[in-house]
């Protein structure tokens, strides 16, 4: 994985794959074998998103309006609305690189 490439495994439905975030192009490629999920976690990530972010305890929150393409962290934080916004389920322990070598369950 290159240093300007971001990736992550996920699943959806019968499917798994990964995402890529170019953190130098700003820009979002998801390698699913659903179009559907392709297009609908796409057009999520490519969107500003209004999240309740938390601070210093599990009831203090606050909205903040986040790019998921403006760096890493933003882009992490938005991974982790996707699933309930796009049924993308994003498999954080799932090795990215065994994913890429075996894009199939």
């Amino acid at each position: 994985m290159s240093d300007k490439i971001y990736s992550v495994a996920v699943s959806c439905r019968n499917s798994i794959g990964w995402i890529e975030f170019d953190t130098e192009a700003h820009t979002v490629k998801v390698c699913l074998d659903d179009e559907k999920a392709v297009q609908d976690a796409e057009k999520f990530l490519s969107e500003k998103q209004r999240i309740s972010v938390p601070h210093e305890t599990l009831r203090d929150f606050s909205e903040e309006i986040i790019d998921p393409l403006a760096d890493v962290e933003s882009f992490q934080l938005a991974l982790t609305r996707l699933w309930e916004n796009t049924e993308v389920h994003v498999d954080w322990s799932r090795p990215v690189d065994y994913v890429k070598a075996h894009p199939h369950y």
